[in-house]
């Protein structure tokens, strides 16, 4: 009698721990983390049935090339209604993750091996030099509307002095390929990389008149602290862009406070540590400038001299806090001398750029220059002009951007961004562009994790040198595929 009431009371315990554990387990579940994590095993479990599947096929496929004779005229007979066999027709239960009895030689498996090698060599992107290879890139579909000082252009960078009527249409002129390349180690254990970037932006704004062009390139050698590069890419004293889906064939802010033009060049930059979390970053370089002055008809004969090296360099500081809080600050300096015939015009620019993200769900970012001659490095022109006295001076400027984005999910961030460029006035002759403006803003929103939709709207506003003020209001719907 003890014993029976011992047991029931033992049974008792254990439904009552049952019954509680159960209803923890269910607790569980209904949170969102149980849910991820349950949806992640299901799966997997998917992912197994499949690998197991897999695996099922290629030892079909190995039997084909051996059949073990005695072995299968020993084997029961399997069911043909698909139920698993009779265990004591077998003798034991069958497992059908179970590896078979008898296992491939290594000449069956060097032959699976060699199909699949083969298979994969007709696939794969490959260089001749036999080293990585991946591309990259997306394709980007644009729909816009323009206003009326638009001056022909899908996406004008500044609007024109003459008016028209309001465009819209669609292009994916913008679309983008890369290239991204490794390499073998240089001497002193030196890591040679780089990358192509082209895009079909070049030739005309008809759909079926788009040239492809190289946008920016680079071969890079890096070693633990040091960095040589050789390309074309971007100013060294201008790093940053602001973001957009719709100012991709040319950085977003163009004559509007981001110098951006991409020339070729030569760069050498150092890294030095001050603590785990901060540190130092000196730039120093050649760049090919591009002078896209032109001179009014005058007694005398100018010969304008389009492109001249220039040196650069860029100091920064960074430090970072937390997991995401980081800051990024930097001043830099450019110089190069343009020839007019006898005439030398020095351009010289200085700038400081910034990165500042205080916690995760905000970031500012921008930069600000002043200098002279500044559209050798893709500013606003002019860059030089000939007063009414006939004396040649470079003009004057002063510009900048700025942007905030706010990542509002892991999908969905919002942008802000604007920026400006000012010539002064005394440089400039009737007719110049005095000023130039633009203010954008956009969502941006992942419905997958390589398509993006972005939705931007904006306006610049080009003031021109004694005849007033230019609108021109854009707006764009963006679909971006990354590959």
């Amino acid at each position: 009698m003890i014993l029976h009431t011992a047991r029931h009371s033992y049974r008792t315990l254990l439904t009552t721990l049952f019954l509680f554990g159960g209803a923890a387990t269910a607790r569980a579940q209904n949170t969102p983390e149980m849910r991820e994590v349950l949806t992640r095993l299901e799966r997997l479990e998917k992912d197994n049935e499949t690998l197991t599947e897999e695996l099922r096929a290629l030892r079909k496929e190995l039997a084909a090339l051996h059949p073990p004779v005695a072995q299968a005229a020993n084997a029961p007979t399997p069911p043909t209604d698909g139920q698993p066999p009779n265990r004591a027709a077998t003798g034991r239960e069958r497992n059908t993750d179970q590896a078979p009895a008898t296992e491939p030689s290594p000449e069956e498996t060097q032959a699976v091996e060699r199909a699949r090698i083969d298979e994969l060599n007709q696939t794969k992107v490959e260089s001749s030099q036999k080293f990585p290879l991946r591309l990259t890139g997306m394709v980007l579909f644009n729909a816009y509307l323009n206003g009326q000082y638009n001056g022909g252009a899908n996406n004008p960078p500044a609007a024109s002095l003459g008016s028209a009527d309001s465009t819209g249409g669609a292009t994916l002129s913008q679309t983008t390929l890369g290239l991204l390349y490794s390499g073998p180690q240089t001497f002193a254990d030196g890591k040679i990389s780089g990358s192509l970037y082209m895009d079909f932006f070049g030739g005309s704004t008809a759909s079926i008149g788009h040239l492809l062009r190289i946008r920016t390139a680079s071969i890079n050698l890096d070693w633990t602290n040091t960095s040589i590069m050789v390309g074309q890419d971007k100013p060294i004293i201008s790093p940053r862009d602001p973001d957009s889906l719709a100012q991709v064939g040319y950085s977003p802010l163009t004559g509007a406070g981001n110098p951006w033009l991409w020339q070729p060049q030569i760069r050498i930059e150092q890294r030095f540590s001050l603590s785990q979390d901060s540190g130092l970053r000196v730039q120093a370089g050649v760049f090919q400038t591009s002078n896209p002055n032109t001179m009014p008809a005058s007694p005398e004969s100018y010969q304008v001299e389009e492109s001249r090296p220039g040196v650069e360099g860029r100091l920064g500081f960074w430090q970072r806090w937390g997991e995401t809080g980081r800051l990024e600050i930097a001043g830099g300096i450019h110089y190069n001398r343009n020839h007019l015939g006898d005439v030398s015009l020095p351009s010289d620019v200085y700038s400081v750029d910034w990165f500042f993200r205080p916690f995760q769900k905000i970031e500012f970012s921008g930069m600000f220059f002043h200098g002279r001659n500044v559209p050798v490095l893709g500013a606003l022109p002019p860059g030089f002009t000939m007063l009414p006295n006939g004396q040649i001076v470079p003009v004057r400027s002063n510009g900048g951007w700025a942007q905030i984005r706010i990542p509002i999910t892991s999908r969905l961030a919002f942008n802000v961004y604007g920026g400006e460029q000012v010539n002064r006035n005394t440089d400039l002759v009737f007719g110049n562009s005095g000023a130039n403006a633009g203010y954008f803003s956009n969502f941006m929103y992942r419905l997958a994790p390589n398509v993006i939709l972005s939705l931007e709207g904006g306006q610049v506003r080009t003031a021109y040198y004694q005849i007033g003020n230019r609108l021109n209001d854009h707006y764009d719907l963006a679909i971006a595929y990354l590959f």
